[in-house]
């Protein structure tokens, strides 16, 4: 499984901007998208033409700027079973990536993504907030790409030969297309590398693999802790906070710290209170 442990700065902007995420975006999303597919419907479909990404429209004399915004939420199919079934697509993905990023990172990610199809539409004349969505199951299978899943909630497959299957499916249709297919999908696979860079850039040899601090060698930690034992005269763990040593207390417990960056012990008054320390 993939984390993302470096520290860049969108993490800096969401670990200070905690509260500008929307909670439950996703939700919201595939909500507006099922009722916009219902409602064409009931319309005579006649609501999607109005909602659609077209430069003509946009741009004067007609003005209808709407469009800009309004496009995120037009379906990628109006068939009824297709409906509910992509909706309810975008809607696990989204919490799901939610849920690992966090509201903030997550908003962050939609909104980078909607901006940069609007610059595409505008180039190109028309966008598509399918591709967009698409990226959030790309990251996912990144994150974990051995998890299985219920192919058509039959067939267990792994999220990478999903996500393959997905990219395939894209320069499938550029070759029916023409190149005009790749152009749309540009801004959301430029979004996806944008969010997902610290991942690729280890994979790509263009930075160093750092260890996840979640996850403690604690049979190294332990080596240490025996090692400084022999050279201080008895204790194995002192307490990085207060200074307290097992030989103090012997029957108090200590714990190393999966947040901090290196093998620290505390006892446990402190374990669960206390500053992280952080080596960059």
């Amino acid at each position: 499984m993939y984390r993302n442990d470096h520290y860049g700065p969108i993490e800096k902007f969401c670990s200070r901007h905690p509260r500008f995420g929307i909670p439950n975006l996703a939700m919201y999303i595939a909500i507006g998208q099922a009722a916009v597919g219902i409602l064409h419907l009931l319309m005579r479909e006649r609501l999607i033409p109005m909602l659609v990404f077209f430069r003509p429209f946009i741009a004067p004399p007609l003005f209808q700027v709407w469009r800009l915004i309004t496009f995120i939420l037009v379906p990628q199919s109006t068939n009824p079973f297709y409906l509910l079934l992509g909706c309810y697509v975008v809607y696990w993905t989204g919490q799901m990536l939610e849920r690992e990023w966090g509201s903030a990172k997550f908003t962050l990610f939609y909104l980078c993504g909607v901006a940069l199809s609007i610059v595409g539409g505008l180039l190109l004349g028309t966008a598509e907030i399918y591709y967009i969505h698409l990226s959030f199951f790309l990251v996912i299978a990144t994150m974990y790409s051995e998890m299985q899943v219920l192919f058509m909630f039959v067939l267990p497959i792994k999220m990478k030969w999903l996500a393959i299957l997905d990219v395939a499916l894209i320069l499938l249709e550029a070759v029916d297309g023409g190149p005009f297919v790749l152009l749309l999908a540009l801004p959301s696979f430029v979004n996806y590398f944008i969010f997902t860079w610290p991942f690729w850039s280890v994979k790509l040899g263009f930075a160093r693999r750092r260890a996840d601090p979640q996850v403690i060698n604690f049979k190294r930690a332990r080596k240490q802790a025996e090692k400084k034992a022999r050279e201080t005269g008895g204790y194995l763990h002192k307490c990085a906070v207060c200074g307290l040593t097992d030989q103090d207390d012997p029957n108090m417990e200590f714990r190393y710290c999966s947040k901090c960056d290196g093998y620290y012990c505390y006892c446990a008054n402190h374990i669960n209170n206390h500053i992280h320390i952080r080596q960059d």
